[in-house]
């Protein structure tokens, strides 16, 4: 617990801190000089820092997207203090040896009790992640098309057709095998109910007119 109180502590404190750098495609310009990163979120001599999945380097970061991301890792820290993060930002360079370099975090796309997701090898490949509960299911969609799981039925894969609606909402639609299958994405911040993860968009699935709604989060395969 003592490891989880220190998250809520530095919460009050506009620092954060960086991992992963992913082999992302082009980015948009939007996103110059920028970059994706992934890691291990953990509290340290009174700052929030994150250690890169399988590195050594270290930043502190400060949260220059007002993403919120310290007040909601000191609400979803385990007893051991430690969380995972999917993260963009701008690597700011220290200019003292021997201090941490600094990530100005930009955008927040996950945050999640720590587990072995820097081990997950789908992530690279996908363009898009979703998934719910209530039944469960879960779809990964990819350049080469998407899966829809769903309790007790077997995998669907289909190819699927985006559609973009503005304001950065988008749906995901096929009709293949008999089925009409949509999926309808907002950027909004989204608590996995089950989990209390927290994703950067939130998601409604739509099968032969039934509705299920859950969470989403963009693959490495989409620079957005």
């Amino acid at each position: 617990m003592r490891a989880a109180r220190s998250l809520l502590c530095i919460a009050l404190f506009p620092l954060f801190a960086g991992c992963q750098l992913l082999d992302a495609p082009r980015q948009s310009a939007s996103h110059a000089g920028q970059m994706r990163m992934q890691g291990e979120l953990t509290a340290t001599d009174g700052k929030l820092v994150f250690q890169p999945c399988q590195e050594q380097r270290r930043y502190i970061v400060n949260d220059t997207g007002g993403t919120s991301v310290l007040q909601q890792a000191a609400t979803l820290a385990d007893d051991s203090g430690k969380l995972f993060a999917d993260v963009r930002g701008r690597i700011v360079s220290s200019a003292a040896a021997g201090t941490d370099s600094q990530l100005d975090v930009e955008q927040l796309y996950r945050l999640e009790p720590s587990g072995n997701t820097c081990a997950d090898a789908d992530f690279k490949r996908l363009t898009l992640r979703a998934a719910g509960h209530g039944p469960e299911w879960a779809l990964k969609a990819s350049g080469k098309g998407l899966v829809l799981d769903r309790e007790g039925r077997p995998p669907l894969a289909v190819p699927y057709v985006e559609e973009r609606l503005g304001d950065g909402r988008f749906n995901l639609g096929t009709e293949a095998n008999g089925q009409k299958v949509e999926l309808w994405v907002t950027p909004a911040r989204c608590v996995d109910s089950v989990s209390g993860s927290v994703q950067h968009m939130s998601a409604e699935l739509r099968v032969n007119g039934q509705v299920q709604r859950g969470c989403a989060y963009f693959g490495g395969a989409r620079d957005d």
